[in-house]
């Protein structure tokens, strides 16, 4: 869990749908769901965590590093990952998908060049290392970058 996480329980929030103060027969009406007298009643309400002065929760944790917006989260595999494939395939996202070679893909795939290729194969992917690039135009096969 990081601060960028954070939110409420579930059910713990209720809608906020309904008309308040619409007399006994809406549920809402009298105090308008405020109860009886009391800060929460009142106008100026503390603001949401507020503690009453006491140090609040989000103050009290320790903050530490932070969580890039612009990060990619790339799918890294190795060049004997593609030995899988038939000779003459062409090696699509999709095609690493339905072969089981990667489970899911956020931003991208980049493959790397651990490994031996025997196979020649048309490679499209968004990324590709030049050792892995290399090892694949050695067996003939070409890589494309999408």
């Amino acid at each position: 869990m990081d601060l960028s996480n954070l939110k409420p329980a579930d059910g713990s929030k209720h809608s906020d749908n309904f008309r308040r103060g619409r007399g006994h027969a809406s549920g809402n009406g009298k105090t308008a769901g405020k109860g009886h007298k009391g800060q929460k009643a009142r106008s100026g309400a503390p603001r949401p965590g507020f503690e009453g002065g006491q140090m609040p929760l989000y103050r009290r944790l320790p903050k530490r590093g932070f969580t890039n917006r612009n990060s990619k989260d790339i799918v890294a595999i190795n060049v004997s990952v593609l030995e899988r494939f038939e000779d003459g395939a062409e090696v699509t996202i999709d095609a690493l998908l339905a072969s089981g070679a990667i489970s899911a893909v956020k931003d991208g795939v980049k493959i790397l060049g651990n490994g031996e290729l025997t196979k020649k194969l048309n490679v499209k992917v968004n990324a590709v290392s030049e050792t892995a690039k290399a090892k694949i135009e050695a067996v003939g096969g070409t890589v494309e970058v999408i």
